[in-house]
């Protein structure tokens, strides 16, 4: 029973980790914005998905740069990338991988060798996910969930780490088969790619008709980024942020006890994964900003991507336009914070904070140093000068 809670404890190379994480990360941005233009909080919130060991579900118009952000992504991280486009007549075997028959040509035997599909990679992107029919779109869930494929009854692990991001055009309805719930609860985030602005799309006009795509480095390793998730995962979280999540996650939902908005404007609440990804988005971010922990401003910071794909509207918000951001604002207005004792205290009612975090400038060394002096206060390798 002590084995789990022993390791979620910071360990002594953890301090080593949190120095580097603001180079590591600076350098991960900046390679990446050498081919994105603009889109800083949606380079910000893919980094916190990847750091959470979450899927992605990039929602926008076309030609905003989704699929050149998630390749350049596997790009900087010299992972393996596939790419699969959905369409219509997709079967789930053309994802995954199927049995074939081939033949021996020493023994002449027959037998059945199984070839391996797109899926198996580390950055998959699932472009117009919406474009394929439920049961292809299904074949992802196991991939996304287990980190497994299952073929003619043999299970196929997949290579760690893993990370799929899926796009998905709003404005387009014909011809495509919207996802299923149990689908869209898989992704950690729901990020919504928008317009650039002026000065951005001057820039990108400017530079794509007048070069060609710059290359990029490889600046983390695949063993570091497993570190960097398995270190999100120590991070220490408070009771009175878990409760927060907690709270945030199922005020969501359409209770007798939830906000008035809840009652009147949703048909179905968010789950269980939404407060979980409350937290690890909190870590993540937390880490990101220098902190030794996440306080429930993490968390609000994280709430929009996390529960706009995770609260279904009612026929009464449709009718009225009220949008899904809309619900979530008032929801982070209502929800009050926990104190240290358990008991709630009340929370400015203000507006919601912008997500994400270091809108120009890369993260400073100063937070991170503090922090892992403290690590090292606490696992016992700190030696004051």
């Amino acid at each position: 029973m002590t084995q789990p809670q022993a390791k979620r404890e910071m360990q002594p190379g953890d301090a080593e980790l949190l120095a580097n994480f603001a180079n590591h990360y600076g350098a991960l941005r900046d390679e990446i914005h050498k081919v994105v233009i603009g889109q800083k909080k949606v380079v910000d919130e893919l980094l916190i998905a990847l750091f959470s060991r979450g899927h992605v579900l990039l929602v926008g118009v076309p030609g905003l740069a989704k699929t050149l952000l998630a390749k350049t992504l596997a790009a900087v991280l010299g992972w393996d990338f596939k790419r699969i486009q959905f369409t219509p007549d997709m079967m789930p075997s053309d994802i995954t991988g199927t049995d074939i028959l081939q033949t021996d040509a020493e023994t002449g035997r027959r037998f059945m060798q199984f070839s391996r599909g797109p899926v198996f990679a580390n950055l998959i992107l699932a472009d117009e996910i919406n474009r394929a029919p439920p049961k292809t779109q299904a074949a992802l869930l196991e991939a996304m969930q287990e980190y497994a494929v299952t073929a003619a009854g043999t299970t196929y692990q997949l290579q760690q780490p893993f990370m799929v991001v899926a796009t998905q055009n709003p404005i387009e309805h014909e011809g495509t088969y919207p996802l299923p719930e149990a689908q869209l609860d898989r992704f950690m985030f729901n990020i919504l790619v928008d317009y650039p602005l002026r000065e951005n799309e001057l820039q990108i006009v400017d530079e794509t008709t007048a070069r060609e795509t710059p290359p990029v480095d490889c600046v983390m390793s695949r063993e570091q980024v497993l570190a960097y998730q398995k270190l999100v995962r120590r991070v220490p979280v408070s009771k009175h942020v878990l409760a927060y999540a907690v709270d945030l996650a199922a005020a969501s939902r359409p209770l007798p006890i939830s906000p008035p908005v809840a009652r009147e404007y949703v048909e179905w609440g968010a789950g269980l994964r939404a407060s979980q990804y409350l937290i690890l988005g909190a870590k993540s971010l937390s880490l990101l900003r220098g902190l030794p922990a996440p306080s429930c401003k993490e968390v609000r910071d994280v709430a929009v991507p996390v529960l706009r794909h995770r609260i279904l509207r009612n026929y009464k918000a449709a009718g009225k336009g009220i949008t899904t951001e809309a619900i979530i604002s008032n929801l982070l207005q209502h929800v009050k914070e926990p104190d240290y004792t358990g008991k709630r205290v009340p929370k400015k009612a203000a507006r919601i904070v912008d997500p994400l975090l270091l809108q120009n400038a890369r993260p400073s060394a100063a937070p991170h140093q503090r922090m892992a002096e403290a690590l090292k206060k606490v696992t016992g390798t700190f030696k004051p000068e």
